[in-house]
């Protein structure tokens, strides 16, 4: 089977660049590498036909016997590509990544769950928050050392990196003694063990935005877990979680409130007063008003954390029913009702018209 463009399998023109070599086949190399997908029995051959590919236009040399010669320049003694042995150093930055080494740069970011109350997000306020977890020891400033003084690591020699056999592969990681360092104290400081960090509950102050919603995060820059032997740390972020409120649900810039009316007041209209964050203000009913009906108020809503107009609070009228009547009150709504169903009594029940002349025409499609 003959083989393909080595340019084509990576992806890249006749002209790219070394960087840009490489871009394309650690790009290859993370989709294909059998660890990564070891249901897909054709990824081991795309992974090495990719490894071929790079191994000759990385090297100067074999690159341009090929821009002369193409495979057939390989075809002799020589060969393209190495197998699947050892892979050189060529390969140690990549294939970190794959397998999680490569040297750290700083602590672990921590998240902190925060609840609060609908009135809090709205209007933004300050909480003081306690965080568990591992601070930079203060007695050797988080480097570990009694006496500030550390040696070259024995492991990897100062490297920071050492190179591992993983099935089939060889290939770079951090070192475990030295965490990447390349270095390990000389005298372990007897607070942190050497560790340069010890456990401890931090109280840390925040400042919520007006605005937040549930899933925004705050980041707390520095405040995450301390980085080893003295790197820098990661960072904290706070995401919010609001709590069910008792007469709002907020969707959005809006906010959603039920509003019971009571019969007489949704047949001939009324003002109305309804709550909102800032204070009850007055809501006017239209007459004629049904069960169900929406009422926007406008800009009485939630101006969100990114900015913008106010959103709206929609007012889901509950028309309720009279309860617990009195005799009077039954005869009056009786002599209500008698007026309503005589002559012309549909137009005052829309709904209940248009009711039954659905039912009409169902059970008529049913026992035609």
């Amino acid at each position: 089977m003959s083989k393909r463009d080595y340019y084509e399998v990576l992806g890249v023109a006749r002209g790219a660049a070394e960087d840009e070599i490489k871009k394309a086949f650690r790009r290859l190399a993370m989709k294909y590498h059998p660890d990564r997908c070891p249901d897909d029995p054709s990824a081991q051959d795309r992974f090495k036909e990719a490894k071929e590919a790079y191994e000759v236009l990385c090297d100067g040399q074999k690159r341009a016997q090929y821009d002369r010669h193409g495979h057939a320049a390989f075809n002799g003694g020589g060969s393209a590509g190495a197998g699947f042995g050892d892979m050189g150093d060529m390969f140690g930055d990549i294939f970190a990544d794959i397998f999680g080494g490569g040297r750290p740069r700083r602590g672990g970011d921590l998240r902190y769950l925060l609840e609060l109350d609908l009135e809090e997000a709205v209007a933004g306020c300050g909480k003081t928050i306690e965080v568990p977890g591992i601070v930079a020891c203060e007695s050797c400033k988080g480097s570990g050392s009694a006496n500030g003084r550390s040696i070259v690591c024995p492991t990897c020699r100062g490297q920071g990196r050492v190179r591992i056999q993983n099935g089939m592969f060889s290939v770079q990681q951090a070192c475990p003694h030295c965490r990447g360092s390349g270095r390990v104290v000389e005298t372990p400081c007897a607070q942190c063990r050497g560790e340069g960090h010890v456990e401890r509950v931090r109280t840390l102050e925040v400042r919520i935005p007006a605005g937040v919603d549930s899933g925004d995060r705050i980041r707390l820059a520095g405040q995450g877990e301390p980085g080893p032997g003295g790197l820098p740390p990661g960072d904290l972020y706070v995401e919010v979680r609001v709590r069910t409120h008792a007469l709002f649900q907020r969707d959005g810039d809006d906010l959603h409130c039920e509003v019971p009316v009571r019969m007489v007041q949704a047949a001939l209209g009324a003002e109305i007063r309804v709550p909102t964050l800032d204070g009850e203000v007055n809501l006017s009913v239209p007459p004629e008003t049904q069960s169900g009906q929406i009422i926007r108020m406008r800009g009485r809503g939630v101006r969100s954390v990114r900015g913008g107009r106010a959103g709206d609070l929609v007012c889901h009228i509950a028309v309720e029913t009279p309860v617990r009547l009195t005799r009077e009150q039954r005869e009056l709504l009786e002599q209500f009702d008698a007026s309503m169903t005589g002559s012309g009594g549909d137009e005052h029940s829309p709904r209940a018209h248009s009711f039954m002349d659905g039912v009409k025409s169902f059970w008529s499609r049913v026992t035609s």
